[in-house]
């Protein structure tokens, strides 16, 4: 049920970049949605250049949207959407995602069977495909996300922000995405916020919605038997990757696998370079680590300090959705370097 409600039950927020040729697949499988849901779309398009802010204001009036002036990235695009919006729920959607048609109401009725806030997601299947990517993920020792594939594991280590539904309550009291993380990882920082603070973060074993993964920022799949990357995203995914390692870890183990995390990083950064043999993996991804680091240490260390002072579980349960065996190198086993473009 679309349209302009006093008060939706639920508001979907589609951040928007250049999305014309994925945007139509994305809203309307909002608006087929089944069930009697009021439903509230919230599009934020973040300075499009390919006519899709146009594009969506003549087809879909029903659409909220908000228009950025300048690019602002994924986390300030999902913060302005959930401060606009006005339902109970909310669920994030990437543009380039769609939701199987009982998608709302299966995360509707999990909901309300916790009977507590909690971070939800759906069973992710490759757009091109049709193959179940993930349902949710567990997480490895360097934050790494690890498809899960058994359906009956509900409790996982993050699930994807490409589809992600929690009260506005809860996305209220973790503080939403840290706007200084731009884009990449904003996911595995809420989700690791919000089971540090005691909420379940569980991922359903049966509806969906399909992905064109890697659309938005170019990689992150395998495609010709091997992993396919750009530096863009590897650099921004490392970055962010240890920003949240040093806010979400309890101590003592933040002191053994942090200064183990930069030193495994910096010698597959030099063997990269040197197997590829050129410079620019090393350039673009690994030499910025260190002093993006240091730029960023007080908003780094604010945030560890006021996370760790609200946590309510133990290390254990901390680390009851990781792995072992670190993925990268089951990765590099499997399919060799990752191609970088």
């Amino acid at each position: 049920m679309m349209g302009e409600f006093e008060n939706p039950f639920i508001s979907v927020c589609i951040a928007n970049f250049n999305g014309m040729g994925v945007i139509d697949d994305c809203l309307r499988s909002v608006q087929k949605q089944i069930g009697n849901l009021s439903i509230e779309i919230i599009v934020h398009d973040d300075a499009s250049t390919d006519g899709s802010a146009e594009y969506i204001r003549l087809h879909y009036p029903d659409v909220v949207l908000l228009e950025s002036a300048e690019n602002v990235g994924f986390c300030v695009s999902n913060n302005r959407m959930v401060d606009r919006a006005r339902s109970k729920y909310i669920l994030l959607l990437n543009n380039d995602a769609a939701l199987f048609p009982d998608a709302l109401t299966t995360l509707k009725m999990e909901a309300e069977r916790i009977g507590r806030p909690a971070m939800l997601g759906l069973p992710q299947y490759d757009a091109d495909t049709g193959e179940l990517a993930d349902i949710g993920s567990l997480l490895d020792p360097f934050l790494n996300s690890v498809p899960n594939l058994d359906s009956e594991r509900g409790d996982v280590g993050m699930v994807a922000g490409a589809c992600l539904w929690m009260p506005k309550t809860l996305w209220l009291e973790l503080g939403g995405f840290p706007e200084w993380f731009g884009s990449i990882g904003e996911d595995l920082y809420l989700c690791c916020r919000a089971r540090l603070a005691g909420y379940q973060v569980r991922a359903l074993g049966n509806s969906g919605f399909r992905h064109h993964i890697g659309h938005s920022f170019g990689g992150g799949k395998v495609k010709r038997g091997q992993l396919s990357s750009t530096l863009m995203r590897r650099a921004m995914s490392e970055r962010n990757k240890t920003f949240v390692m040093i806010v979400s870890y309890p101590d003592p183990a933040l002191q053994i696998m942090l200064p183990l995390h930069l030193a495994l990083l910096m010698a597959e950064g030099l063997a990269i370079s040197l197997a590829k043999r050129s410079l620019v993996p090393w350039r673009s991804i690994y030499a910025p680590l260190l002093p993006d680091l240091w730029h960023n240490k007080k908003r780094i260390l604010d945030l560890r300090r006021q996370i760790q002072s609200t946590r309510h579980i133990s290390s254990g349960q901390w680390f009851s959705a990781f792995l072992i065996w670190p993925y990268k190198l089951r990765m590099l086993l499997k399919y060799g370097l990752p191609e970088l473009r």
